[in-house]
């Protein structure tokens, strides 16, 4: 009620202002402008004063009475421009008028640009309240709670056989780290992403102060496809230990990135994003997202920013097949589980062709840079293994060995 009071008083007294000036007479508004008659009326006095103390004789105090007469008259036909003072109920028209259009014009303004009914949250509070919303969110069993249930899928009936009896066989040596690794990579693969986090939960717990990024990687990646695209307190941590081992690793920083946005720091997410959108690959996965969105964390931030012009392919020979950037938009605006969804048919469609058909090393790139968002870096390892037999020309091959180095799958 505080704020409404204040300018609501402030927006009367401009009104008011302007509604005097208007309304102010001719000779009020000449007298504020016409410095020079006042000038010579002081010395007409002057020429008074010194009559008095005898210091001119009385020719010549009329004389200079005389002449300053005259340039008085003289300086009011010059400033006179024939303009007429308006009526009187006109110039209250016009001050109503300008009145009510300034008090309508600002409280229609910050109508459309302010926000009404809220207090003003200086930076620190929204920080606080951001901090708040991280430490807050729910947990990974509640993500995962919410998420829709999928069927499962149909797979041969030996390799069925194979998952029971590595199922079985972590329960009776629950120590033995090859048995949990392949667990989550094959609970991954069968969409079981529950049992499969869970499983590379426990070979980072085995390998200890051994794990290293690619293990926290695809521990945060699994977290976060089983909770549709939301970062948890534990894929947060996951992601921390990532950027402890490997601070450029860029696939990590786009999870960053999303986890601030999620919990209300634009701010954060553009300082982890930006840079990725200039470093590109301009083919890798993330990119087409980054570019969709960024504009907005950036306008959320309070940042003025234009993103860079999406670059020409280097090998324009080549026409990657994948989504447009229309589809990429229509991405950006999904839910969480959608999006996932998406991105996980476009890897499976894509796996499917490249395996069949082959195709051109862009499309290769793609698949291995897909592959690390959806964190299944030993496929993407395999990917890269069959594309260096697949190439023989180095320029073709340099196109894959890019999405690999950003991996971290290359040096």
């Amino acid at each position: 009620m505080t704020f409404w009071i204040v300018t609501g008083g402030l927006t009367l007294l401009a009104a008011l202002l302007i509604g005097r000036s208007l309304l102010g007479t001719r000779a009020e508004t000449e007298a504020a402008e016409r410095p020079d008659i006042g000038i010579y009326r002081d010395q007409l006095k002057a020429v008074e004063k010194d009559l008095a103390r005898d210091v001119v004789s009385a020719e010549e105090a009329e004389r200079l009475r005389t002449e300053i007469k005259r340039r008085i008259l003289d300086a009011d036909r010059a400033g006179g421009t024939g303009t007429r003072e308006a009526p009187r109920w006109l110039s209250r028209a016009v001050a109503a008028l300008a009145g009510l259009g300034i008090i309508l014009g600002a409280y229609g303004l910050y109508d459309l640009l302010g926000a009404p009914g809220y207090a003003d949250q200086p930076l620190s509070k929204r920080h606080a309240d951001a901090a708040a919303m991280r430490a807050a969110r729910p947990s990974q069993e509640e993500f995962e709670a919410q998420m829709p249930s999928s069927p499962p899928q149909e797979i041969d009936e030996d390799y069925a056989n194979l998952m029971r009896q590595l199922r079985e066989a972590v329960k009776t040596n629950p120590d033995e780290l090859r048995g949990w690794e392949l667990l989550a990579r094959n609970e991954g693969r069968l969409g079981n992403l529950v049992t499969a986090h869970a499983a590379q939960r426990r070979v980072i717990e085995l390998k200890g102060s051994n794990a290293d990024a690619e293990d926290y990687l695809t521990y945060a990646g699994l977290l976060i496809q089983a909770a549709g695209g939301a970062v948890s307190t534990e894929a947060d941590w996951a992601l921390n230990g990532v950027l402890a081992l490997e601070p450029s690793n860029p696939v990590a920083r786009y999870y960053a990135g999303l986890m601030h946005l999620q919990t209300g720091r634009p701010d954060q997410t553009f300082a982890f994003w930006e840079p990725l959108l200039r470093a590109g690959p301009a083919d890798a996965p993330w990119i087409p997202i980054i570019r969709a969105r960024i504009e907005g964390v950036a306008t959320l931030a309070g940042i003025r920013y234009t993103p860079p012009p999406t670059p020409a392919s280097p090998h324009p020979e080549f026409a990657p097949a994948g989504p447009s950037a229309a589809d990429m938009d229509a991405a950006a605006e999904m839910a969480p589980e959608d999006r996932q969804a998406m991105i996980q048919g476009m890897v499976d469609q894509l796996g499917e062709r490249l395996a069949s058909e082959g195709g051109p090393p862009q499309d290769w790139a793609r698949m291995i840079s897909s592959l690390g968002v959806l964190g299944d870096r030993e496929r993407a390892a395999a990917i890269w293994a069959e594309a260096q037999t697949r190439f023989t020309d180095p320029d073709h091959l340099s196109i894959v060995r890019d999405a690999a180095r950003a991996l971290g799958l290359t040096e």
